[in-house]
């Protein structure tokens, strides 16, 4: 009995996980923003060397980037936590009780 509702219980796709492929390319794109922002910032440090606390400020920003976007980029994503509805062909939802019938 088991086996033919196994085999009778629709499949949902909405509990399918995103694949590897896509996963490892969101990473990747996660790793190239934030080593992006690196450069930039050191350019812009450069720049603006004659006001000292910016040229600190935006070294110090650049510093952790690497480290960041390594962790970043080797983290996978969470998964989903939703608990979809599903079709339960034995739940009665309005009455469980038998009624009676009336033959003529």
């Amino acid at each position: 009995m088991s086996d033919q509702r196994r085999e009778q219980d629709p499949v949902l796709i909405t509990d399918a996980q995103v694949s590897y492929e896509e996963e490892l390319a969101v990473r990747k794109r996660r790793y190239k923003v934030m080593m992006g922002m690196r450069i930039p910032c050191m350019i812009a440090a450069a720049a603006c060397y004659q006001i000292p606390w910016l040229a600190v400020t935006l070294l110090v920003i650049s510093i952790p980037l690497p480290w960041m976007a390594v962790l970043v980029a080797n983290d996978r994503l969470p998964r989903k936590a939703e608990k979809p509805n599903r079709y339960r062909s034995d739940h009665k939802a309005i009455e469980a009780k038998d009624h009676p019938v009336i033959e003529s």
